[in-house]
């Protein structure tokens, strides 16, 4: 065998060698970068682990509020919105943009200068922060509404409304 094909063979080996070593490498830094493991859930308006808390209190009596992810407090927060049955959510806004889908119930939702949204289970909606709005839950059960905060949740009453 030539010792230029002995050569090349091993400048072949030590290249497989380098590769490996540095795929090897990124993967163990891609993993020690990686965060703790957070747990994935899954939860249903009907969930018996759900704590609902109340709502502020300018809305109806009987709502509620489930976490469902996140900290109130904090940027992220998703929670199950509960109202009962033909009451009225008088008019507010939040300082976030709310991501939305009707859970049960059937809710409609009027946002200034628009026309009134009639939301059915498996509805999306989306409102803009500090946009007032306006909602009735026109059905006999309770509209049970998913919403994603992207700021810290709240809720702004705008003050002549009743409830």
């Amino acid at each position: 065998m030539s010792h230029q094909t002995m050569m090349g063979r091993s400048l072949q080996a030590a290249w497989r060698c380098l590769l490996l070593f540095l795929f090897g490498l990124g993967g163990s830094l891609a993993h020690a970068q990686a965060p703790a493991q957070e747990q994935a859930l899954t939860r249903t308006a009907r969930d018996a682990q759900l704590k609902w808390g109340p709502c502020p209190p300018f809305l109806p009596k009987g709502c509620g509020i489930a976490v469902l992810h996140g900290d109130p407090a904090k940027d992220n927060v998703d929670v199950f919105l509960k109202v009962p049955g033909k009451s009225t959510l008088p008019l507010h806004w939040h300082s976030s943009a709310e991501r939305m889908v009707l859970v049960a119930g059937e809710l409609h939702v009027t946002y200034d200068s628009q026309k009134t949204a009639v939301l059915k289970p498996g509805t999306y909606a989306y409102g803009p922060a500090k946009r007032p709005h306006k909602g009735f839950c026109a059905s006999a059960v309770p509209c049970v509404l998913f919403i994603a905060f992207e700021s810290p949740l709240d809720a702004v009453p705008i003050e002549g409304t009743e409830k």
